[in-house]
């Protein structure tokens, strides 16, 4: 097997195959070995360890035992299950940290980069509520956006340009004084030197370029990648061709949506409208 073929960081299935490889490797076993264990073919160790296959809870389980591992094998598949990181979002948050601009579009809530902690808490604590996550993975949502925040906070930041649907701050989340405080923030956001600000107004119709949350990063070296996400499912491209047809989107969503200015004023109004 090539062991190019996985990346660890590219998803928590990726994470999940190395370390069935590495432990199996560190005994000394091939995979014909492995699957005598624990009752497997060789070609389904090898789709888990490439990330091809998801690992049923049985086989995790089976994976604890055969290595004597305790539990490891059993809590990472429930991770994967109810995971926090959608794929691709582990190796993007890598290079965002270390981005010197930032472009970002969302719909439908504050991104996450802009979430005051209590927003962030709201959605993680509902999120849990529904059953979507357990009550520890809500906590590490909200601790993993403090530690994305707090990577920006840096002697020269980025420069960080938000483009949010209209539908963003529209959506009441969390109550009138978490609310509050969150369109506090972004109009204090806007008012910082590296940043930009822009809403994308219900008015756009058919000319809102993006109908998915996306991001664009440029690096210190000019080389650019991006992010695109859906509700199960996130996309890191760094090809060049991908990356030009997003950026030329994202630039024409900017040309379309309202100024900093306009964008500040109707944040403002709708602050007037909280106690």
């Amino acid at each position: 097997m090539n062991l190019k073929e996985l990346n660890p960081d590219s998803s928590p299935l990726a994470k999940f195959g190395a370390r069935v490889r590495s432990s199996r490797e560190e005994r000394g076993w091939k995979q014909e070995d492995l699957g005598e264990h624990m009752g497997y073919s060789a070609t389904h160790i090898s789709s888990i360890e490439t990330g091809r296959k998801m690992p049923t809870l049985r086989f995790s389980r089976n994976l604890d035992l055969a290595f004597g591992t305790g539990d490891e094998f059993e809590r990472q598949h429930r991770e994967i299950k109810h995971g926090i990181l959608l794929e691709g979002f582990p190796e993007f948050v890598g290079y965002e940290g270390r981005a010197v601009e930032l472009r970002l579009y969302e719909i439908g809530i504050i991104p996450g980069l802009l979430q005051t902690p209590e927003y962030a808490r709201a959605l993680a604590d509902s999120a849990a509520q529904r059953g979507v996550i357990s009550p520890e993975h809500a906590n590490e949502r909200v601790r993993f956006l403090a530690e994305r925040q707090a990577a920006l906070e840096r002697r020269r930041p980025p420069m960080v340009m938000v483009a949010m649907d209209e539908s963003c701050i529209r959506r009441w989340v969390g109550g009138d004084e978490v609310m509050k405080a969150q369109l506090d923030y972004l109009m204090e956001f806007a008012a910082r030197p590296n940043t930009m600000l822009q809403v994308a107004p219900f008015a756009m119709g058919e000319r809102r370029t993006f109908n998915l949350p996306v991001t664009v990063l440029t690096m210190s070296d000019r080389s650019m990648m991006c992010y695109a996400e859906a509700q199960t499912q996130g996309h890191f491209d760094r090809e060049p061709t991908a990356v030009t047809r997003l950026l030329t989107s994202y630039h024409q969503l900017q040309a379309e949506a309202l100024s900093q200015a306009e964008s500040v004023a109707m944040i403002s109004q709708l602050r007037k409208g909280t106690p």
